[in-house]
Parts: structure tokens; sequence; C-alpha cells
């Protein structure tokens, strides 16, 4: 009976996950339709108004051939019509001079002084307009703006695609290209030391009281207050929850999923103080800690209080490898098995420090942060905002695992 109870037990704590998990998926699903279909919305709209742009600038080129004609070809014939008037005028005296009797002296006299005024008479104005015709220059502005349309569409294409500048694969990228600057790309690929998949569970010890836990995978920020337990490491200013494996050597690699609203994924010391003030707890706004943030429009990492902007589209699922032996730390996008780096934090002495405060800041404070025991850590900054520690993908890790 005790074996029944404790089978039933654990059946109904597994249709209880599998239950959350439903939920999730199904959110998950909704959130995805509805960013699609936002996204087709935006796209549409774009389009439209890029066509509009088009036209516009159609219509203005259409214009601009139209008033050149117009004015060039108003002065070409209005000499034409000169010239022929003075070819028929010509030709009517010659022929009036040639039809006077021979013997009729004075009338003879008289047409051919007709004649000689007739021969006499100013020419036309020299024409205005040059030999190449203004207008004519349309087609080279057309032929460029097309060139950098074409360009641009497919610079974006490629983009979309995954790929680079220099034209580089989802599958290049993986293979470790990601750096803080160009310049590192041609510095020499470092091999991880296993273990390298990292199993990450929430510590319900930790997290701010207006944080809902799902199992040991799953958080999300709530209205109304949760009354955990008393803890001396739990967040009281910050909606935050830490990981509760520590990491102080080797190489790690976890995923999280962002389900809905602004969401930081990063790490933190063991030693920082739960009970900081917000504007100083929040993940990335001190030296001990540095996150990923996503607040809707953007990604931007954070570090020290500094912040860099990344222009990147949205991942639902984020990838963090944490390489001590490098003192580095990669976020990544990951799509269908995909990863896409979004930035690497790791101390450079490339000349750009002296003008990217940013990457100074990583260059004298980085270490300090490797000095210490480190924890996964999250900030769910937006009300709804919900995260899912994600099960590894394989083929991410083992992309990882050949750099």
């Amino acid at each position: 009976q005790a074996q029944q109870a404790k089978f039933l037990s654990d059946v109904e704590n597994e249709l209880e996950e599998l239950a959350v998990t439903i939920a999730q998926s199904k959110k998950m699903v909704e959130l995805i339709k509805g960013a699609a279909t936002k996204e087709r919305e935006r796209v549409e709209k774009l389009f439209v108004e890029a066509s509009e742009v088009l036209a516009t600038f159609q219509k203005e080129v259409a214009g601009f051939i139209e008033d050149g004609e117009r004015s060039m070809l108003g002065e070409a014939e209005a000499d034409l019509r000169w010239k022929e008037e003075r070819r028929a005028k010509l030709a009517q005296c010659k022929q009036n001079l040639e039809n006077v009797p021979s013997t009729d002296t004075i009338y003879f006299l008289q047409e051919f002084q007709a004649l000689k005024v007739a021969m006499e008479e100013n020419l036309s104005p020299t024409l205005s307009f040059q030999n190449e015709l203004n207008f004519t220059k349309c087609t080279q502005a057309v032929g460029a703006m097309k060139d950098v349309l074409s360009a641009a569409c497919k610079k974006q294409w490629d983009h979309l695609q995954g790929k680079g500048i220099d034209g580089l694969s989802l599958q290049e990228t993986e293979e470790g290209l990601c750096s803080p600057h160009p310049s590192a790309r041609r510095s020499p690929r470092h091999r991880p030391s296993s273990p390298l998949a990292f199993i990450v569970d929430l510590d319900s010890d930790t997290a701010d009281k207006f944080i809902q836990l799902f199992g040991t995978k799953g958080a999300k920020r709530v209205l109304c207050p949760i009354p955990y337990p008393e803890s001396p490491t739990r967040f009281i200013n910050c909606e935050q929850v830490l990981g509760v494996n520590l990491m102080n050597r080797g190489n790690y690699y976890w995923e999280v999923e962002i389900i809905d609203g602004w969401v930081s994924i990063g790490v933190i010391t063991e030693d920082f103080d739960p009970q900081a003030s917000y504007n100083y707890g929040r993940l990335g706004r001190n030296k001990h800690s540095c996150c990923l943030q996503w607040n809707g429009q953007n990604y931007v990492v954070w570090f020290s209080g500094f912040d860099s902007v990344i222009q990147q589209p949205f991942f639902h699922t984020i990838g963090v490898f944490l390489e001590y032996s490098e003192k580095a730390l990669t976020f990544y996008g990951v799509k269908d098995s995909k990863m896409t780096c979004l930035r690497q934090l790791k101390v450079s002495h490339s000349a750009t420090d002296q003008i990217d405060p940013f990457q100074g800041k990583i260059r004298y404070h980085l270490v300090s942060l490797f000095s210490c025991k480190l924890k996964p850590a999250f900030f769910l900054e937006s009300v709804d905002a919900h995260l899912q520690i994600g099960p590894l993908k394989k083929d991410c890790v083992s992309v990882l695992k050949r750099r």
C-alpha cells in the first residue's frame, strides 16, 4: 500500500508538472502566433511605405522628364517653325523673281529687293540646351537607386538567414567567430574543456516575493506577493532569482526560453548582497554581475552600470556560454539548433577600448568577476515577465565543443 501510495503521488506530481508545462507550451504557441501576426503586420506596413517612397520617386522622375521635355521641346519646335517659315518665304520670293518678265525692269528690281531683304533677316536665336539633354541623366540616377536597393535587399536577406556582413553562414558563426571586435576574429580558437552542458535549477530561497516559481525551471513575475519563508539569500528589492549551482572552473552552457515580458539573463557573484537597493542591486548595474536584457525592442548587455545595445532580431531562446579559462561570457540567440552570437564579453587589448567606454569597462573589471564563484541569475523586469530554463539543444552543445 505504501508503494502504491508513493506511485500515485509520483503520478500526481507528474500530472501537475505536465499541466504546468502544457500551459506554458500553449502560452508559447499563442505568443509565437501573436508575435508572427504583429511582425507580419509591421512588415506589410513597411512594404507599403517603401512602395509609396518608390512611387513618389517614380512620379518625381517622370515629372522631371516631362518638364525637361516640355521646356526643350517647346524651344526646339519654335526654332523648327521659324526655319520652315523662312524657307517658305525665301522660296516664294525666289519664285516671284523667276516669274517676272525680262522686259519689266522695275518689277524685277522690286522682287529682287524683296528677296534681298528676306535673305538679310536675322537668324533664329541659338538653342539654349546642350547636345546632352539633362533629363537623360534620369536613367543613370534610377539605375544607381536600383543597384543600391538590390544590394540592401540582399544584405538584409542574408542577415535574416543568419549570414553576417562577410557572408558568413550560421554554421561559421557557431564555430566560434563571435568576438567583441572584428579584429579578434583573426585570433586562434580555443577549445573549451568539458564538462560543457550545465543543468540550471532555480533556487527558491533566493526568489523575490513577486516571483512565482514553477518547479525548479520556470519563473514568472506576479502582482500579488508570495509568502516565501525568511531567507538571508532572498532578494527583497529586485524581482530576481538565482540558480542553485555554483560555477568556479571549466566551461558552462545553459539555455533560457523567454516566454513573455522584459527579462534579463546573466551571472552574479555568490557573495552579492541580495538586500542591495533597487538601482544598485539589478543585474548588470554593478561590478558583481553581468547580463543580457530584452527590453521589448532591443537586446542590451549590461555590466558595471554600462550598457551596449545589440542590433539583432528577437530570439525566444537565449544561450549563455561561460568560459572560465578564457574569462569570457558569450550570449547567443538560438533558433532551430542554430546559434547567432549576440555579444561576447572578454578582456581585449584592442585600441578600440579607448573609444568604446563599454569595452573599456570590461577590460578593467571583467577579470575581477571571474575571481569569484558565480551563479546563473535572472531578473524579471516587467509584470507577467515569464521565463523557462530550457532543455539544452544537443546540436548547440556539440558546436561549442568543436570550437
